[in-house]
């Protein structure tokens, strides 16, 4: 699996619009939602910053979510051009592979099954 991570700074008026079509269940989500090997989005506001986020888009690997662009190319394009009008700023942090998944540790003295 992988995830690619992408910061948006977003015009403070545009901030409905944008959760709207990059939340999940929203129009990108939607955009890819029968795509063979999407896995889904997740969308975090940062807490001292209302108009920075990340989004997770999750995949089975690169080539699925190629394809899945190709496949849908003139709405991810609208989509995209909407995303311009909407942003001050977009960064794409890069695109990450799980390597190890964390684990919940017992409370001291807490009895192992």
């Amino acid at each position: 699996m992988v995830t690619i991570v992408s910061e948006f700074v977003v015009r403070a008026e545009a901030r409905g619009p944008f959760e709207l079509a990059y939340g999940p269940g929203g129009a990108w989500s939607h955009l890819f939602a029968r795509a063979a090997g999407f896995r889904g989005i997740t969308l975090l506001r940062e807490t001292g910053d209302p108009n920075r986020y990340l989004m997770f888009e999750s995949w089975d690997s690169e080539a699925h979510r190629a394809r899945a662009v190709g496949e849908q190319e003139s709405e991810y394009r609208r989509l995209e051009a909407a995303l311009t009008e909407w942003t001050e700023s977009r960064t794409e942090m890069g695109t990450f592979r799980v390597v190890t998944e964390a684990s919940v540790r017992p409370e001291p003295g807490a009895r192992r099954a």
